[in-house]
């Protein structure tokens, strides 16, 4: 999908979803107090780093730090995606497009194989073809396989059809498996 659509699409939904944002805004204030977003460094297009906009879902120790404490409210917002929302705001910066292969930590890069490094050929998505294929219900390669069939394969067309199975999922909410155990081994072949 063309950069500028990205842009006019996540400003739309920015737009149109205002005051359903504001509100979560406002039930994380009262919940779980500041701060109200997490920022976290990705990887994204030729492997720059960038920081991550998300709704905070853990809680907060003493030092400001996130713990490994999932909040009541970050469990109904991960259950059902909203914690990645300002994700948009990625889109709108320039960092990530609504359609690539999930941005993910910085510490994996080391780990990639050569052919999984082209998954950052294109900018990193909010979905993908791994989240509407199982998200973390498939294994570490299945998911880097998607990846790279996106990268070889996109088109406006498949960005399109990514885009409805994504909404399909969140509404019938098929979309969540938290796998608390990410074992980065497996991210090689």
């Amino acid at each position: 999908m063309p950069t500028v659509l990205n842009i006019i699409i996540s400003f739309i939904f920015l737009l149109l979803f205002l005051p359903f944002f504001i509100l979560i805004i406002l039930i994380i204030l009262f919940y779980s107090g500041f701060p109200i977003f997490y920022y976290q460094e990705r990887i994204g297009f030729k492997n720059k780093k960038f920081l991550l906009i998300k709704f905070r879902t853990m809680g907060i120790n003493n030092t400001e730090h996130a713990t490994s404490n999932i909040t009541n409210v970050g469990k109904f917002l991960r259950k059902y995606s909203l914690d990645e929302i300002p994700n948009f705001i990625n889109v709108l910066k320039g960092d990530m497009n609504i359609v690539g292969p999930r941005p993910l930590l910085v510490e994996y890069l080391e780990l990639y194989t050569e052919d999984q490094l082209k998954r950052h050929d294109v900018k990193p998505g909010i979905t993908g073809l791994a989240q509407v294929n199982g998200r973390n219900k498939i294994d570490w390669n299945e998911k880097f396989n998607y990846d790279l069939d996106y990268v070889t394969n996109r088109s406006f067309l498949l960005d399109i059809k990514i885009i409805f199975k994504t909404f399909k999922m969140v509404f019938k909410n098929n979309n969540n498996d938290f796998n608390k155990k990410i074992i980065a081994k497996k991210f090689k072949g």
